[in-house]
């Protein structure tokens, strides 16, 4: 199931994990793009900040993912509650190797279980891998 995200005026197509991710060719070269967007429980978009802030992105670098960058959608229906940001990886093997290694990570677990302490802080992600396009400045 996909939905439009709007940030800046500018439509972003994104899905839902677990849905079909496209297959990257290998005559593709570059980065691989991944759009993720995350939804906090109520009250919680700070405490998701805090986490990515303090941790999460090192914990990502350690693991391979690049941090591209971190926004919070302006519109009224979407500031309290939502986080969008890019990570960069050399291939899909890439991207998947570095996703088992964070999930395993024993960092992560704590940072994880200390974020949650008094609830859930994370009700949704969605994700959606991109390369760039010929045309695309980040060639």
């Amino acid at each position: 199931m996909s939905n439009y995200l709007k940030i800046a005026g500018i439509s972003l197509l994104s899905m839902a994990v677990g849905a079909d991710m496209f297959a990257v060719s290998s005559a593709q070269s570059g980065k691989l793009y991944e759009l993720r967007i995350y939804t906090s429980t109520p009250g919680n978009l700070d405490n998701l900040n805090a986490r990515f802030r303090d941790h999460t992105l090192r914990i990502f670098e350690k693991h391979g993912m690049e941090n591209i960058g971190y926004w919070t959608p302006i519109s009224e229906e979407e500031r309290d509650d939502t986080l969008v940001y890019i990570i960069a990886h050399d291939s899909q093997e890439a991207a998947d190797a570095s996703w088992d290694a964070f999930i395993q990570d024993p960092e992560w677990a704590e940072v994880a279980e200390a974020s949650n302490a008094n609830g859930q802080i994370l009700a949704g992600i969605e994700r959606k891998f991109m390369v760039a396009t010929d045309y695309s400045p980040m060639q």
